[in-house]
This record gives structure tokens, sequence and C-alpha cells, in this order.
């Protein structure tokens, strides 16, 4: 049974990655795969709980007979929980996440960068687009922050074939801006909430390599730009016209609900609660200041038939789902002991978290970052203080202490696939979306250039570790 859970999942991979040719939703293909798996593991559990968990069981029965039913209700309340509530932190952080950006794009707060882009000059135009969506990507989520970007373009820029250029730079600043910081992709945030890394050490490994895997290619798309760009008067798409909210009202929004994301490493780190409540507690703050400030649309009851993404927000709530039941799916796989064998293997056969970060990379550049992420870095467990000191190969397993090169390897390399071709992230596939852009196009302008690039900046991990 235990293979046919694995041959599930498998599977499902295979939809995954080939959803945007079969048009089947990766989110659903994720939800069947994750419930699938516990079904199927629930039914035999008596083998799985009895070859992975006989001490805990017997306590769980305190000297109960084992019956069929005491099984399920020791796998329903000590094994499954468990999964459920690490997939359900990194959703209501999303869900925070996104609510945060909901509020300051109906508010108007995001206006000011429409007024950045003012310029003419097509290379300064994509730069000013690229370091926008990199900053704003490190503290929001990648479909989030791409989403945006790109309707701000579609309405600047009238020629398609130039908007399929700044859209790829877009979504180049958008992968390597989100695996900068513990908070701007879900891979970075499951890391940080099982321990694996700290926020601070996390981001200043990877940030000379994202900064390389981000520059190079933005650099080699702006060489087939003509000097000047035709523009065309652009609004905010998000923002309701019959807002009354000031300048300062807007800036203090947009301090409140950005510099709220940065503050939620350290209200971690001082509390030692999930991120996500820390999230919250931001969502919270911004939204009483948002009904204060709106209280007088409030008053004439007009703010519900404000206007709001609801693309966005239906894409965000995909995103929850297809994170919900990845996590879900490969928690089922781990608790049958299939991974532990894995980890023997790649233990015995490879022996080098560098190649597993190239295998890794490869993977995600035609599956979903996140679903290989999560499928590499489950692997191995964190390795406490006491089995680190006595593993023999200390050099190796090194790798997989908290804040390990092995857990920066792969989300750095799983993010950066996103970037080879468009299949592998989200960014990559709302770019398609939107702009009908074709996998074979996307690799030969700028697939291949961010390929090398990604390496260099895994060379130069490599040299500053």
């Amino acid at each position: 049974m235990a293979l046919v859970i694995v041959s599930i999942l498998l599977i499902g991979y295979v939809l995954i990655a080939t959803g945007y040719a079969t048009n089947v939703n990766r989110a659903a293909i994720a939800m069947f795969v994750g419930t699938a798996g516990w079904v199927l593991y629930i039914c035999y559990g008596t083998d799985f709980v009895m070859g992975q968990h006989a001490g805990e069981y017997a306590d769980f029965l305190s000297g109960a007979a084992s019956t069929s039913s005491n099984v399920k209700h020791y796998i329903a309340e000590d094994i499954f929980i468990k999964y459920v509530g690490k997939a359900a932190e990194i959703v209501l952080f999303l869900l925070a996440t996104m609510t945060i950006v909901e509020i300051l794009n109906n508010n108007g707060c995001f206006d000011f960068l429409q007024e950045l882009m003012k310029t003419r000059n097509s290379k300064k135009l994509l730069w000013i687009m690229s370091v926008m969506t990199f900053v704003i990507s490190a503290n929001l989520d990648n479909l989030t922050t791409t989403t945006m970007m790109l309707v701000i373009m579609h309405k600047l820029l009238p020629n398609r074939r130039q908007r399929m250029v700044y859209g790829c730079a877009i979504v180049l600043a958008a992968n390597c801006g989100g695996a900068l910081t513990v908070i701007g992709d879900p891979n970075g945030l499951v890391l940080w909430s099982t321990g694996a890394v700290t926020a601070t050490n996390f981001s200043a490994s990877l940030a000379l390599p994202c900064l390389i895997a981000w520059w190079l290619p933005t650099y080699w798309l702006g060489r087939s730009l003509p000097v000047h760009t035709d523009l065309q008067v652009a609004t905010m798409p998000y923002r309701g016209d019959d807002t009354n909210l000031n300048k300062w009202q807007r800036v203090v929004m947009l301090i409140l609900g950005i510099g709220g994301l940065w503050f939620i490493p350290t209200f971690h780190n001082i509390t030692k609660l999930s991120p996500f409540l820390g999230a919250l507690c931001v969502l919270s703050f911004l939204w009483i200041v948002n009904e204060i400030f709106n209280r007088k649309l409030m008053n004439v009851d007009q703010m519900m038939q404000r206007p709001i993404p609801r693309a966005l927000q239906y894409g965000i709530i995909q995103l929850m789902l297809f994170v919900m039941g990845i996590m879900l799916a490969i928690g089922a796989v781990r608790e049958t002991g299939i991974i532990s064998h894995i980890a023997g293997f790649c233990d015995a056969n490879i022996h080098n978290v560098w190649i597993m970060g190239v295998v890794t990379g490869c993977v995600s550049s035609v599956l979903d970052a996140f679903a290989s992420c999560m499928s590499f870095i489950s692997i191995y467990p964190v390795i406490d203080a006491e089995t680190f000191a006595q593993a023999a190969d200390t050099a190796y397993m090194s790798s997989f202490v908290q804040n390990g090169i092995y857990w920066k390897i792969i989300a750095f390399c799983s993010a950066m696939g996103g970037n080879i071709l468009p299949l592998g992230s989200v960014s990559g596939l709302a770019l398609m979306k939107m702009e009908r852009v074709h996998v074979g196009w996307y690799f030969k302008n700028v697939g291949f250039v961010a390929m090398i690039s990604w390496l260099l900046g895994l060379a130069a991990m490599w040299l500053l570790c």
C-alpha cells in the first residue's frame, strides 16, 4: 500500500507538471492527492502504525486492546493532526498577507508605483518594474506581486511584444525576490516555521545568489528593447474610484502593511509563536486603520460596493488549497516510511547536497516549485545538536542542522527552476495566461540565460558557505 500512495503522489506530480497542456487545475489535483493518500493510509493504518509508531501507539492504548477503531483514532489524533497544523500555519499566513495586499490595493496605496513608471526610456522602465517587483515580492507572495505588476504593465504598454519582455522580467524578479526572504515564498516560510532556518541567516546567505540570478537575465532582456517605448495612460486596477484617502493616509497604511510584515520575524523570535499569528496581528492593525480612514464611506454604506480584486482573490485561494494538498500528500508518504528509504539511498549513492540542489532546480523547472521544494526538504529532518554530535560524518551532517546549507540550496534551486521555464512557478503560469507567452519562446529569450544565472548563483553560494 505504501507504493500505491507514492504512485498516487507521482501521478499527481505528472498531472501538475502537465496542467498547462491538459487544463486540469493543479489545486484540485493537489487536494485529491492529499486526500487520497491519507484515506489509503488510515485504511491500512495498522501496518503503518506498528511499523513506524509502535511505542507511541502502545502508550496511546494504555493497556487497552488494539482494534481497528483504536488505530484510526490514533492516526487521526496523533499523526494526521500534526500535518494539518503545519499546513494550516502556511495557509493562514498566505490568507493574512493576501488580505493585507487587498486592503492596500483597494485604498490606492500602490498608486505610488505607477507614478514612478512615467519614463519612456525602455531600459529604465524595465529596471524600475523589475526592482519594484523584486522588493515587493520579498515581502508578499509571488502570485500577488506578479499579478499586480503584470496588470499595471498591461495598462502601460500597448505593444504586446514588449509586454512579453517586460513580463519575463517581472517573473524573474518575483521568483528571485520571493526566494530572498522567509516570508516572500511558501518554500522559505515552511523552512522557517519548521525551524530549519532563521530569517536573518536565510536572507544573508541567499542575498548574493538571488541578486546574480535576477540581474543577469534582466540585463539580457534589456538588450532586446528599443531605446524608447510608447506608454498609455493607466490607472491602478485595484483601487476603488470612490476612495477619499489623501496621500499621507495611503503612506501610513503602506508603511503599516509592508513595514508590519518586516516585523514578523522579530515577533516570532520574541514570542516563539507561529509566524501566521504575527501576520494576523499586522492585519488586525491595518484593518482598524482602514476602517478609521474610511469611516465616511462606511457611514454611507458604500464600503461593500467598492471593487475588490476577484481574479487575484481566486488565484490566491487556489494557491492556498494547492499548498495544503501538497503538504498533506507528502505527509502521508512520509508516514509510510518510504522517505526514510529515499534518504538512505541518497546518503549512500549521492552524498552531495549540491547535486541534490541541481536535481531540485531541474525538477522545479517543469514541476511546481513548492511541490519540488517540499519533496526534497521532506527527505531529511532537521538535525539537533545531540544527533549531530553522535554523527560519524559531521561534515556532511552539518548540512542538515538549523541554518544548514542543504535547506538554503533546496529553497534557492527550487525557486530558480521557475525561471528556466514558466511552468515551474505560479508567476510564470500567470504570465503565460495573461500575455499568451509560449514555453519555447520563453526559454529561447530568457530561460537559457536564467539557467546559467541560477548555476552562477549556486556557485556563489558554494564559495560563500
